[in-house]
């Protein structure tokens, strides 16, 4: 990483998203116990821990934007250490009637989530499940990073799609191969949005989901 990007840190991601200062505050706790958790669990990488706040923190909360204003459920899939749907809902933790829905896997992941979650006092689900194997929902956002291949995740996402439905999906610059393979089994509305937190990255938003109709000239 390049020497600025070293010194990307909890102020400069205030400057970034121009988050309240009660909300700083309680990313800095969830930083802190990222780190003391990190060092133990290896929750992500820890070469990563050194640009936490442009790398982790920056990267999930710059979705928040994006995320229509009438939404008021989201889900995250494979959620990890929280990115980004503990990120997300935190940041729009203010929003009337917003509930955030987060799948992981890994029981040692799901126990950070739950004891970060406390300690700030958000309201969300936690669910120690594959997404995959989850029953019918429907969300008005869609969330994951660093999960899977674009083809793959729509597979995932088409289980929690309504009419209303997007889907926000940090990739890096492999997205134009990924857009090629998806749209041979998938028909979409795309959307890129350039990154905040990496330079070759951008934000997917995907709108309009549906399984592509396959010809069949027999």
């Amino acid at each position: 990483m390049p020497a600025e990007s070293q010194a990307f840190g909890a102020e400069d991601f205030a400057a970034a998203t121009n988050v309240s200062h009660e909300t700083l505050g309680r990313l800095k706790t969830y930083a802190d116990m990222l780190a003391e958790w990190n060092a133990v669990h290896n929750l992500v990488s820890r070469n990563s821990m050194s640009d936490l706040w442009r790398r982790h923190f920056l990267d999930s909360a710059q979705l928040a934007p994006l995320v229509p204003l009438k939404a008021r459920s989201l889900i995250d899939l494979g959620s990890g250490a929280g990115f980004p749907g503990l990120v997300l809902a935190e940041v729009l933790r203010e929003r009337a009637g917003f509930r955030a829905v987060l799948y992981e896997s890994t029981a040692k992941k799901c126990s950070f989530l739950n004891a970060v979650a406390e300690r700030l006092g958000l309201r969300v689900d936690i669910r120690n499940a594959r997404a995959e194997a989850a029953d019918r929902e429907i969300f008005d956002v869609v969330t994951a990073r660093a999960l899977a291949g674009l083809p793959e995740l729509l597979a995932y996402a088409q289980r929690f799609w309504g009419s209303e439905t997007i889907a926000l999906f940090p990739k890096g610059r492999n997205l134009g191969s990924e857009l090629t393979e998806a749209h041979k089994s998938w028909t979409l509305k795309e959307r890129q949005h350039p990154s905040m937190s990496d330079p070759d990255g951008v934000v997917l938003e995907v709108r309009e989901l549906k399984r592509a109709e396959r010809n069949n000239h027999r």
